[in-house]
């Protein structure tokens, strides 16, 4: 079978998205669209990728980085124009090229590994992946003949009614044999209404030819959808969303209500979670097996280990060991990790912060930039004081510690292990191991103070 490469269309603008952003750029799931149809190619077996850039060029470059090579359409002069910025990097090739465009994130590795290998078989100079449209209105129409190759693609507006009955219609992407494209291309002109080259031109000079040209339906129409407008981005959002729920469902995660769960693609779960309403889980996020999420909590890039419960909660690029249990309205900031069996209350902040195995923060609590022991426990209210305006500091909480309600622990810092912090004490200093520390006021009663007010 021949080499594989594709050429990513991804130079327009997407006037309808109205933003600063280019079109292809914007994400679906967790993931650009134009990342969605590399990470197709590479599922299909693509040995390169290249994208041609346009607008905001400098951006999509950046964002993709050095999973694919890159050329530049300076103009907008149409989808034939744009493939041929890509022939003095295709210039020695000779299997098959597969012409994507960046707006079509739902794509899917098994669809395009579907067309390739057709194309293949079928020996054909061009294939058209299609789709059977339930309302084909405005799309061109492709016309078979009998042994399944396509005669001719028809525009809707050029359309008998005939023709406009047919439901299959052409999604815009086509696999080539990489010489008869660049050569066909040569010839396309732009005598046209929008004086642009047009790659479809490309089929019908071939066909002159006497060349055979073949079309493989995609199994569902969903798959080849453009995307053009904010709009369209929410469905295939949905969509996407869709896909992952099942996919997780048929491997033993239990989504309690899918419509309201918001997995992006990259994403891992483990076999029986259960993932309640209102839960959002972004990124690279991994949840290991036995736990409870939700409701009402958002993941961002955690790692989170077995047997963990959390819930009303947002936990973003932190480490989660197996068995912690995280109570209501808790914000887990970058940096941290939370080690196993620790118990964490409502109300609490933890940033950039080591929480050692079986430490209790049972609720209204601000621990940062804290290296924090085993064992230790920390009262209601405590908090550490890590910025002076400048600098952050940091604070260090040894095993078997017991800090009171109320206190303050001003960094930097060291409460060692064993001490004991009493209620209400604001820490400056060291507390040395198995010491009681007191920093606070002595109580004063003044007999017969309430009776002179009266």
């Amino acid at each position: 079978m021949s080499d594989l490469v594709t050429v990513i269309l991804a130079a327009g603008k997407g006037t309808r998205m109205k933003s600063k952003l280019p079109k292809v750029l914007h994400k679906a799931a967790g993931k650009s669209m134009v990342q969605h149809v590399i990470d197709a190619a590479k599922a299909a077996g693509a040995k390169r990728n290249i994208v041609v850039t346009g607008f905001g060029g400098e951006m999509v470059r950046e964002a993709l980085g050095t999973q694919a090579e890159f050329a530049e359409q300076k103009e907008q002069l149409g989808t034939g124009h744009a493939v041929l910025q890509t022939a003095e990097l295709l210039k020695d090739e000779q299997g098959t090229v597969m012409v994507l465009c960046g707006d079509t994130p739902l794509l899917t590795g098994d669809l395009l590994k579907k067309l390739y290998e057709s194309h293949v078989e079928a020996k054909a100079k061009a294939t058209v992946l299609t789709a059977i449209m339930p309302d084909a209105t405005g799309y061109g129409r492709i016309i078979r003949a009998e042994d399944g190759s396509v005669l001719k693609i028809v525009e809707h507006k050029d359309a008998t009614e005939a023709e406009r009955a047919v439901k299959e219609v052409n999604s815009g992407i086509y696999c080539f044999d990489a010489r008869a494209l660049f050569a066909s291309l040569q010839q396309v002109t732009n005598d046209n209404a929008q004086g642009e080259y047009y790659l479809p031109d490309v089929l019908e000079i071939l066909q002159k030819q006497g060349e055979k040209i073949w079309a493989v339906a995609a199994d569902d129409y969903e798959s080849t959808l453009g995307i053009n407008s904010r709009l369209q981005l929410s469905g295939a959002e949905k969509i996407l969303r869709r896909r992952k729920n099942e996919e997780l469902m048929a491997d033993g995660v239990t989504i309690m209500d899918p419509d309201t769960t918001y997995v992006d693609c990259d994403v891992k779960i483990g076999r029986d979670t259960v993932i309640y309403p209102q839960t959002w889980i972004e990124g690279n996020t991994v949840i290991g097996e036995d736990c409870e999420v939700g409701p009402c909590v958002r993941l961002q890039n955690v790692k989170m280990g077995n047997k963990v419960m959390g819930q009303f909660g947002y936990y973003h690029d932190c480490v989660i060991d197996d068995g912690v249990i995280l109570g209501q309205f808790n914000h887990i900031r970058p940096d941290s990790h939370l080690m196993a069996g620790v118990k964490m209350g409502n109300f609490v902040e933890v940033k950039n912060s080591v929480i050692g195995e079986g430490s209790k923060l049972p609720h209204l609590s601000y621990i940062g930039d804290t290296d924090m022991g085993s064992g230790v426990n920390m009262g209601c209210g405590t908090i550490t004081v890590n910025y002076d305006g400048k600098t952050k500091f940091r604070t260090k909480i040894g095993n078997d510690a017991f800090v009171g309600c109320n206190s303050n622990l001003v960094a930097p810092v060291e409460v060692e292990d064993g001490a004991y912090i009493g209620a209400g004490s604001t820490i400056t200093k060291k507390v040395p191991s198995n010491t009681l520390a007191i920093a606070r006021a002595r109580q004063t009663n003044i007999e017969g103070w309430a009776d002179k007010r009266k």
